[in-house]
């Protein structure tokens, strides 16, 4: 079998994962895990899909053809399944939009060698104080070797820097 990850975008509207998972399934294809989401009026998801070895163009051309209805699908093959070996965190954020969060989160991150395995963000309005509020949860792996005190120490310059507030806990996830 073929471990393969969809990348899939389009103009929102009804049907569109029927369609895909139709492709999927007329190609001897397993639906296994996947993200997908309306983003400002377009669709976008994430499947992790197995297909049988001899079915994988097959299956390349069936989504291809998925173009015609406004369904863009990219198919890669997956890496390997191993978990992610290190120390599981998560951080929580919230404070007022500004462009540049995500970007200064994670390059602190990454300046620590650490990986993000999930992050999910959006954007609300502020209920009593006006404008509009960013949240995002990440789900990291720091290496075992991270200095996690200078971790905590450089996400907590990065919230009073953009006036957040970040909190850092053990995520309890296993590590492997």
């Amino acid at each position: 079998m073929a471990t393969l990850v969809l990348t899939v975008t389009g103009a929102d509207r009804a049907g569109l994962v029927s369609s895909l998972s139709t492709s999927v399934a007329e190609h001897g294809g397993s639906w296994l895990t996947s993200r997908m989401a309306r983003l400002a009026g377009t669709f976008a998801g994430v499947v992790l899909i197995e297909v049988p070895d001899a079915q994988v163009a097959a299956l390349r051309d069936g989504v291809a053809r998925l173009a015609d209805s406004g369904l863009t699908v990219a198919v890669t093959v997956a890496g390997s399944a191993s978990a992610p070996s290190g120390i599981p965190l998560r951080l929580n954020l919230i404070g007022h939009d500004r462009p540049g969060i995500v970007h200064q989160v994670s390059a602190a991150l990454a300046a620590f060698g650490a990986s993000i395995d999930h992050l999910a963000t959006q954007t609300r309005e502020a209920p009593m104080a006006g404008g509009v509020l960013f949240e995002a949860e990440v789900d990291v792996i720091a290496p075992p070797s991270a200095d996690l005190p200078a971790l905590r120490s450089a996400l907590e310059e990065i919230a009073d820097e953009l006036m957040v507030d970040i909190e850092v806990s053990d995520a309890g996830l296993v590590a492997g």
